[in-house]
């Protein structure tokens, strides 16, 4: 009974999305696609027929969007372009990025000062943290967010490179949707799925998603308020330590080698301390900082600031996986309150491909450093395995390629 049941309910899901004027290649296996996987996962989530049937009725993929690969995710993935430009670090922080956000970011501050003080207290999560991941993410509000979030997570599902991943994505934005919190009209989202201004993907949005408010809607699309409570309650749940800082510029003395970078070589600050790492600023480290634990963090090894970083850093990552991003957001928000640019220069130093790094990590892999993966990006791995190789040679380690 039951295997029948499902067959007529399929039977007309099929026919429910009906085809449009013009059809495009792929529009037959869509419906199909969403008929056969996409209904029955819904239904199982608590989704009514009735929404799927209103919100899946003549959905179409859109084949505009980047990276795709093919009906069930089973074409040729794009290849790497090897020949594109390895943007170094120091592209990623021109101060005119910073000299642009810094002053919006301060007046939203003043703006929203009661709101946010009452964020903060319920999350333990610094405004200034919560301000700057928003500016990051969306302009505070201004860029444009302008895709059917519905659509892409749908499409993405069907000949994305990560078809499983976001076959979870659809039936959580049908959840969304039955749950009414915004409109299918209103549920913008980036190219990627990312929706609203904190730019959260639909699984996200059903967990970190808040009303602070007070209207009775989740609402990260128009909502000041909402979207910066859902920013904070998302790294509060993700491990944010209350009361520390993300990190600290410091000046690395040469008898510290850049080699020890790393999360998984952390230590009381209080040792790199007595091994001469100061910070910049001349002011030593906060008493409440100083016998807890950090880590080396150089984005362009010896070629650019070095940081102490804290459990904090790599809570912003859980944000987006990118040590360029987490230092963006934590020197944006220091940017803040006291409106210094880094101390440390970002020098000038070799370019490079994608490609070429790619070659560079696979050798390295090939003497037996673990780089994190050949993926062609730079990540902490990859350049104190570099390091290690010019210490190995008899070079002074500058942990960058070159």
């Amino acid at each position: 009974m039951r295997i029948l049941l499902n067959l007529v309910l399929t039977t007309i899901a099929v026919a429910a999305f009906t085809p449009s004027a013009q059809a495009g290649k792929y529009d037959a296996q869509f419906r199909q696609f969403l008929a056969s996987e996409i209904a029955p996962a819904a239904r199982k989530a608590g989704v009514s027929q009735a929404v799927i049937d209103r919100e899946l009725n003549g959905l179409t993929p859109d084949t505009s969007l980047p990276g795709l690969v093919g009906p069930g995710g089973k074409g040729t993935p794009p290849k790497i372009n090897f020949q594109a430009e390895f943007r170094s670090p120091a592209r990623y922080f021109r101060a005119g990025q910073f000299n642009a956000l810094v002053p919006r970011g301060r007046n939203l501050m003043q703006k929203h000062a009661a709101t946010l003080q009452r964020i903060e207290a319920r999350y333990g999560v610094p405004k200034r943290i919560i301000l700057a991941i928003w500016a990051r993410e969306s302009g505070y509000g201004g860029a444009k967010i302008p895709h059917d979030a519905l659509r892409v997570v749908a499409t993405q599902a069907f000949m994305g490179q990560r078809a499983d991943f976001f076959k979870g994505e659809v039936v959580a934005a049908l959840q969304i949707l039955q749950n009414g919190d915004i409109s299918r009209k209103a549920m913008k989202s980036s190219w990627g799925g990312a929706m609203g201004q904190p730019q959260f993907l639909p699984s996200s949005y059903l967990k970190y998603a808040v009303d602070f408010d007070g209207d009775g809607r989740r609402n990260i699309w128009t909502s000041e308020a909402d979207t910066m409570a859902s920013i904070a309650h998302y790294l509060a749940e993700h491990g944010w330590q209350k009361g520390r800082d993300w990190g600290y510029e410091v000046v690395l003395p040469e008898n510290v080698s850049c080699t020890r970078e790393g999360p998984d070589n952390r230590q009381k600050i209080s040792e790199f301390v007595r091994e001469g790492v100061k910070r910049v600023s001349g002011r030593p480290f906060p008493d409440h900082e100083i016998n807890r634990p950090g880590n080396i963090l150089v984005p362009a090894g010896r070629y650019g600031p070095a940081f102490i970083a804290t459990e904090n850093f790599y809570v912003i990552k859980k944000y987006n996986e990118s040590d360029a991003y987490a230092l963006f957001v934590g020197h944006l928000a220091d940017r803040y309150g006291n409106n210094k640019a880094f101390a440390g220069a970002w020098k000038p130093m070799k370019e490079t491909t994608r490609g070429a790094v790619r070659n560079l990590q696979l050798r390295l892999e090939g003497l037996g450093h673990d780089v994190g993966g050949a993926d062609g990006l730079i990540g902490f791995k990859t350049r104190r395995s570099i390091g290690k190789d010019q210490e190995k040679n008899g070079y002074f380690a500058t942990c960058w390629v070159g």
